[in-house]
């Protein structure tokens, strides 16, 4: 059977960088030497004003198939065992049809995952905004998987756009996009992430207070934010 045991997640840090927004957070990893962008994935379920969701990923790759009749077993598999406050990494970019809609939501919420990440299509978002569900995907469409494509695999590593999705990475998500962070630069991004939202709380501070931005920004070694 597939492992999906996260008993050794650094939920602390996860905790730590839950504070911060997508662009602190891939700021740090960056000035750390990484790069976690999940390029043209953006929400298309819900999220609270200033909510962001972070945990560690529980993968499933999909792959042509002609097989129908909704043949989503290995999916179906990962989201029923993904841990409270996981969430779910699709690759289901080989072929035409969305693998996420409302039913898959439904149960990846009532397991207590805090999102699922699709590299393809996503449907059914009314009813996925009205479980308050966030979704993530590249677009919308109507179209099925069935016959198309089936997941094949689930807690391999995946490619996404040149991003290595391994299990156990954490994803953090919000309004502006996804970022990986890998497993073992995780305690080290959080601490970035600290320092660097503490230098923007201060800047933001002195700026509201009168003081013009380029006396301001950059402060010390971190870098300018557009």
């Amino acid at each position: 059977m597939t492992n999906f045991d996260y008993s050794d997640t650094d939920w602390d840090s996860i905790k730590r960088l839950s504070k911060w927004y997508s662009g602190d957070v891939h700021d740090s990893l960056e000035q750390l030497g990484g790069w976690g962008y999940l390029s043209g994935i953006s929400l298309q379920g819900a999220l609270k004003p200033g909510q962001v969701v972070c945990g560690p990923a529980v993968t499933v790759q999909f792959e042509p198939s002609p097989r129908k009749n909704q043949p989503q077993d290995v999916y179906h598999h990962a989201i029923d065992n993904t841990p409270e406050g996981g969430i779910l990494v699709v690759d289901a970019s080989c072929a035409q049809g969305s693998c996420s809609g409302e039913l898959m939501s439904s149960g990846a919420k009532t397991r207590g995952a805090a999102a699922t990440v699709v590299s393809g299509t996503v449907r059914d978002i009314a009813q996925v905004r009205g479980l308050g569900y966030p979704l993530f995907g590249r677009s919308l469409s109507p179209v099925s998987v069935s016959g198309k494509m089936e997941p094949k695999r689930s807690q391999v590593t995946i490619d996404i756009g040149g991003v290595k999705v391994s299990p156990g990475d954490v994803i953090f998500g919000d309004i502006d996009g996804v970022v990986v962070i890998p497993k073992a630069m995780l305690a080290a991004v959080a601490d970035q992430a600290d320092k660097l939202g503490a230098n923007e709380a201060s800047a933001r501070d002195r700026i509201l207070g009168g003081e013009k931005l380029q006396s301001v920004w950059p402060v010390e070694s971190t870098y300018a934010k557009g």
